[in-house]
């Protein structure tokens, strides 16, 4: 957890040129759709189609002036007709001023009756597929890497293209070597098994977000139909869902129509979405690019955020048991913990918890908490976003205290009226958010060295137990000993003194024993009484 411990309405949409939208658009769309289907039969006989054709509504349009584009698909005797669908252009009075076809061609089909089982065109529609793996036609689309079983194939009319004739249409899953989900629509003729036509159903998209604290940034989503979700496929599937004030359960997967999230306001429910969606990317990329590690539990398998949870929690957490981060609405559902550095302060939490496993009590407590405000610091320098400057504050921007301060200070720890600067016996017995001073203190002196400095805009001023000078190695090295420490040496009971130890056998395998490095991590550990 961060701390000791609705789904808002969104804004107005503007109006485009020539259409409907906005509130009133969605008010009327249904009204638009069932008078769309009271006029499909009456439709498909001006249109000439035959007796076994009907029309089913997908989309309605209405322009400014009055204009209606009724968008349609078709069916025969039943089945989905690939290929068939259609829009009418109606003037505001109803009158037809044109159609676009998919496809001209009649629909005269001599029967229904397949002349090849369900049974061989899916296993047709499978081996089709599974002939991509380690093949991909688009430079931009990751290589097949596993194909699973296909779903019942269904019938369909094929009227895509060449003469309309019975089709089965079969769906095979699997996962391309990036870890992108694959879902490969085949089309194979009911009589003959000739594969028609293959395509790929899942696409990610760049997509554009607007968050309370990180700003306008781009998102990494997945398209499905027409319809855009906030699941991230190159990052392990990735995605944020939405508790609406609940307290258990998944929560409902974010959705959009145009594949632009949030406004920057909180009373608009996907901006802290956003937040914990690009938070989560970043600290995958930071953990990927940095490290090599490859997702939380580095097995390319993406955590997923949960945002609104309860009413007027204050506060956000990481729990192992769902491999997900939550994040509270704070206080009055007005002040969303969503911050970037909470976001890769939470995932790492998850880090700790498939390495070291540092027992979340007394001095390893300390240190788990620890590293996760020197990681969620790191993201934060490695985002660099202008909303959201870097710094060796944690929490800055959420507001926790009600009064503009953070919710901690790396450079001197005690700063917020209970964290210790130093170690000493009685370390153990403070709440481990307190005890991370410590570590938080060492991790400061380590990357930027003792003293007062100013560093993008923010003044730090940090002592020593003795009062001695500590020169820092800059906070990439200081981050690469702490992961090596982290992963390598540390256990589930290290505590201040052992952390020392695993620090400076990290920093000798890096940079050797004696190395200006290695002095650097003594040095900083002398200067928070750790010796």
């Amino acid at each position: 957890m961060l701390v000791v411990g609705i789904q808002a309405s969104t804004g107005t949409a503007n109006a485009l040129p020539g259409s409907l939208s906005g509130p009133a658009a969605a008010g009327q769309r249904a009204q638009l759709v069932e008078q769309a289907t009271t006029q499909a039969p009456g439709l498909a006989r001006s249109l000439a189609l035959g007796s076994q054709e009907k029309l089913v509504v997908r989309d309605v349009v209405v322009d400014a002036d009055g204009t209606r584009h009724l968008r349609y698909d078709r069916t025969y005797g039943g089945l989905p007709v690939l290929g068939g669908d259609l829009v009418v252009h109606q003037t505001a009075g109803g009158a037809v001023k044109s159609v676009d076809r998919a496809t001209g061609r009649a629909l005269d089909l001599k029967s229904l009756t397949p002349g090849l089982t369900s049974a061989k065109a899916a296993a047709k529609a499978t081996t089709t597929v599974k002939a991509l793996v380690g093949d991909t036609s688009d430079k931009d689309e990751a290589p097949l890497a596993a194909v699973g079983t296909a779903d019942a194939p269904q019938l369909v009319v094929w009227a895509a293209s060449g003469t309309p004739r019975l089709a089965y249409e079969t769906v095979v899953s699997g996962t391309r070597a990036d870890g992108t989900p694959s879902e490969q629509h085949v089309v194979t003729d009911a009589a003959s098994g000739a594969v028609l036509q293959q395509h790929e159903a899942i696409q990610t998209a760049a997509g554009t977000g607007q968050g309370i604290f990180v700003g306008t940034v781009p998102l990494t989503t997945t398209q499905s139909g027409s319809t855009y979700q906030l699941k991230d496929a190159s990052r392990g599937n990735q995605y944020t869902t939405d508790l609406a004030g609940k307290t258990s359960g998944s929560g409902t997967l974010y959705t959009d129509a145009d594949n632009i999230w949030g406004t920057g306001t909180v009373s608009n429910g996907q901006s802290a979405a956003v937040d914990a969606q690009y938070g989560a990317a970043v600290t995958w990329d930071f953990y990927k690019n940095t490290f090599g590690r490859n997702g939380i539990a580095n097995d390319g398998k993406g955590a997923y955020s949960r945002v609104h949870y309860g009413k007027n929690y204050v506060n956000a957490f990481w729990d192992d048991s769902c491999f997900c981060m939550t994040y509270g609405d704070g206080s009055g559902n007005t002040h969303p913990l969503t911050e970037l550095d909470v976001a890769g302060h939470e995932m790492s939490h998850g880090v700790t918890s498939r390495t070291a496993r540092l027992n979340y009590s007394g001095e390893s407590g300390g240190l788990n908490e620890a590293t996760s405000d020197i990681f969620g610091t790191m993201v934060e320098f490695y985002a660099n976003l202008p909303t959201d400057k870097p710094d060796y504050l944690i929490g800055e921007l959420i507001n926790i205290n009600g009064n503009g301060t953070p919710l901690r200070y790396m450079d001197k720890p005690s700063k917020d009226g209970a964290s210790a600067d130093y170690w000493s016996s009685s370390v153990k017995n403070l709440d481990v958010h307190y005890s991370s001073g410590v570590a938080n203190h060492f991790f400061y002196l380590l990357a930027e060295g003792s003293g007062a400095k100013s560093i993008n805009g923010v003044s730090y001023n940090s002592p020593t137990y003795s009062g001695s000078t500590v020169t820092g190695i800059g906070r990439d090295k200081a981050a690469a000993v702490w992961y090596r420490a982290l992963t390598v040496y540390m256990t589930s009971t290290t505590n201040y003194a052992s952390a020392r130890t695993a620090t400076l056998n990290a920093a000798k395998d890096l940079y050797g024993s004696g190395s200006t490095e290695y002095n650097a991590v003594a040095a900083a550990w002398t200067g928070v009484n750790v010796n």
